[in-house]
């Protein structure tokens, strides 16, 4: 498995006895500029608040897209957390990290193996577009904020959601095949 060690992506991070310390680090404005090109490329991304304009995404990966329940409360969206979490750990190595990207926000790299600060980017879209994608674009999350969606991408991560479905997943909007 190819993966990219915290040294690599940040040589000056603070570790302790070869541990990475901070599982959210921001991206680097040319990381940033770089990822988010790549992301609207790779994606065919259009970002729309109209409905005619869905999906904003195209995924040439197998994927699926669950429409978000409106009626949550907090323990829904901190389940959808930990299975994401669980899932993200079950398919990632534990010095790996993740690009967790806010749309026209700050963005950053992710870690689900190491104890969380304070959540930079919730998982659930609440009014911009949160991506969580690994760093070769091989599987993730893209939430929709208007779309009230989020769509679950490359086959193995699709696996792992669809055994531990979370509860705010209402029903399937579309999927490839």
């Amino acid at each position: 498995m190819n993966t990219t060690t915290l040294d690599e992506i940040h040589p000056k991070h603070i570790k302790t006895r070869g541990i990475p310390m901070n599982n959210w680090i921001s991206l680097r404005d040319d990381e940033y500029r770089r990822v988010w090109d790549k992301f609207y490329k790779d994606f065919s991304f259009k970002p729309s608040i109209d409905p005619q304009n869905w999906p904003s995404f195209t995924i040439n990966l197998p994927y699926v897209t669950f429409e978000l329940t409106k009626n949550y409360n907090n323990e829904d969206i901190d389940e959808l957390e930990e299975i994401y979490k669980a899932a993200l750990r079950s398919c990632l190595e534990p010095e790996e990290y993740i690009y967790a990207l806010d749309w026209q926000h700050e963005s950053f790299l992710y870690s689900p193996y190491l104890q969380d600060t304070i959540p930079s980017i919730s998982f659930y879209p609440d009014g911009d577009y949160y991506l969580f994608l690994r760093k070769d674009f091989s599987f993730g999350f893209l939430g929709h904020p208007w779309e009230h969606s989020i769509t679950i991408f490359g086959e193995e991560l699709i696996k792992k959601l669809l055994i531990h479905k979370p509860r705010i997943f209402n029903g399937i909007i579309r999927r490839s095949g």
